[in-house]
């Protein structure tokens, strides 16, 4: 008869637990990944938005693949453990490998949304495989793998990588961003900063709540559920709640702070400041007390808003996602708090004061950054010299979509079914010669006054109007007769007053607006009956409207028949 479930091998029964536990918590971090994605795409322009999807999708690709074959070695020579090849070990030791790798694969991330905008994607690239390969393993072998980093007897302690994952990739992101150079026309000859904001505050919203819940798995994750065959229930509720509770008052800190120095909640703040809470608390939610989530968050969130401006006017470097005041001085903060925020019953296990606790949090903050900063700077560095950094000028003003992946994000602009051929089939019947005619009405009406529209002339009715109009206009000009119409995205200013804006806090001012331009060719329709089309459905009473315009066409030949004059059109 085969064994029951209760007959089995305790120890294998809490072994199959706990690594079931792990792979749903590694699910989780890889999960992240999509959350990044969402998030530094919203905080770029629209003409590099592909170009940031694209580096985080290399990321995970190229990076999980070089800390198996090369990473996981390094880590274990590092950390004194020899040369052992990671495809030589036991498949189930695999399954922690993976655990390490959606690790070092968020570290590796990180620094995509510091160089955004102009470095070379073969240069990104190429620093993603020296970090999986060499930067972070060599940080993990002398923290996690090897513990060789302490002071008198105690250990350097960070829980889930508040500052060996987040704090890392931070530091390499600034240090990245400061060889590589701000991004163009982000500072002028005074030194003063021009205000770049990103392209979709939506798309950032969702990326910080997606990385909210996959940070679960790290911090949650990184607890077992059984240890020494009991249930570690009160590890796994300290650390949920303090993952939380620091979640929660980064964003407010930064909210709040944000608030003081703009008399605006900024909403970008808010997003970051909620992952400045969770990447300060990581270090240490296993040994924070519940008041202690609340100081590491607060403090976290409100250090986001001092800090990004202490990078962006005094260090003038282009920090373009603000990845060090999100991940890097959070993490060093919450890491350097233990001490702090520690409950008793962590420092009853601990051989030291408090005072040794924070010494040897800090040379763990010192030799981490301390490496980080010369490894990265090294090879980026070397980039620059080989001028293989970043893209030229022309590239980057053109977008790193087109110059880099030969993509456009948004081929199309306006609502879904914004069509420039004048609207659905069912509108208007099309001619075989490419013209659309509504169905009530024909080339050959006869006109009242016994003469021709237009006087026999082409007229174009070019028009700019509010984009949000141009649905109700497609439908006028169809009712009108005049379906056909080249509808273009434009930007310009008129009568409409400049608008205010805010990202992180600073005001910039709109005073280009935009419309669509909508130009149509008539022959056989008066101008000013589409012109009154055009009108009746753009106006909405408010400055910005928009203006029509009436210009004669000398000729027009149409390219399928070669038809000349009225007739092509």
């Amino acid at each position: 008869m085969e064994p029951t479930l209760l007959q089995a091998d305790a120890e294998m029964l809490i072994e199959a637990i706990n690594y079931t536990w792990i792979l749903v918590a590694t699910f989780l971090i890889f999960f992240m990944h999509a959350g990044f994605a969402m998030l530094e795409a919203g905080q770029v322009r629209s003409k590099n938005v592909a170009n940031q999807l694209t580096k985080n999708l290399l990321t995970w690709s190229v990076g999980v693949t070089v800390f198996f074959l090369i990473g996981s070695t390094v880590e274990g020579l590092v950390a004194g453990n020899g040369l052992a090849f990671q495809y030589n070990a036991e498949a189930v030791n695999w399954m922690d490998w993976l655990y390490g790798a959606v690790f070092a694969m968020t570290a590796a991330t990180i620094v995509s949304g510091a160089v955004a905008g102009r470095a070379k994607l073969r240069a990104y690239v190429t620093y993603t495989f020296l970090l999986a390969a060499v930067i972070y393993p060599v940080v993990t072998g002398l923290t996690w793998a090897g513990e060789l980093l302490s002071y008198n007897g105690v250990l350097f302690d960070d829980f889930a990588g508040g500052m060996i994952v987040h704090g890392m990739g931070g530091i390499a992101g600034l240090t990245a961003a400061w060889i590589l150079g701000p991004r163009m026309d982000r500072y002028n000859s005074d030194g003063s900063a021009n205000v770049i904001p990103g392209h979709s505050l939506t798309f950032a919203a969702l990326g910080t709540l997606i990385l909210a819940f996959g940070w679960y798995g790290f911090n949650v994750g990184t607890s077992a559920i059984i240890g020494e065959g009991a249930f570690l229930g009160d590890q796994l509720g300290r650390v949920a709640l303090t993952t939380t509770v620091s979640m929660a008052c980064g964003a407010m800190g930064a909210g709040l702070v944000a608030w003081l120095k703009t008399g605006k909640v900024d909403t970008l703040y808010v997003a970051n400041g909620l992952l400045a809470g969770l990447a300060a608390i990581t270090a240490i939610p296993h040994a924070s007390s519940w008041w202690g989530a609340f100081l590491v968050g607060g403090l976290a969130g409100a250090q986001l808003p001092i800090v990004f401006d202490i990078v962006e006017n005094y260090l003038q470097i282009d920090d373009v996602c603000a990845v060090f005041p999100v991940h890097g001085s959070a993490g060093v903060l919450g890491t350097l708090l233990l001490p702090v925020v520690a409950t008793p019953e962590y420092m009853s296990g601990v051989s030291g004061s408090r005072v040794d606790v924070f010494i040897a949090q800090l040379i763990g903050v010192v030799v981490i950054a301390g490496w980080t900063i010369a490894a990265t700077g090294l090879i980026w560095f070397a980039f620059k010299l080989a001028g293989q950094a970043r893209v030229t000028p022309e590239h980057e003003r053109e977008g790193l979509d087109v110059s880099e992946h030969g993509v456009d994000t948004y081929p199309e602009f306006g609502e879904p079914e914004v069509a420039t051929d004048g609207g659905n089939s069912d509108e208007a019947l099309r001619t075989d010669g490419g013209e659309r005619l509504d169905a009530s009405r024909s080339s050959s009406a006869v006109r009242s006054d016994g003469g021709d529209p237009n006087a026999g002339e082409i007229k174009m009715v070019t028009a700019i109007v509010r984009p949000d109009r141009l649905g109700q206009i497609k439908q006028s000009l169809a009712e009108a007769g005049a379906p056909s119409l080249t509808v273009t995205n434009v930007s310009g200013r008129g009568s409409q007053p400049a608008k205010k804006g805010q990202w992180r806090g600073e005001e910039y001012t709109v005073d280009l607006h935009q419309k669509v331009k909508i130009e149509c060719v008539v022959a056989d329709i008066p101008a000013q009956e589409v012109v009154d089309a055009i009108r009746d459905a753009a106006e909405t009473g408010e400055p910005g409207d928009g203006k029509i315009f009436v210009l004669p066409v000398e000729g027009a030949t149409q390219v399928r028949t070669g038809k000349t004059g009225p007739d092509a059109v």
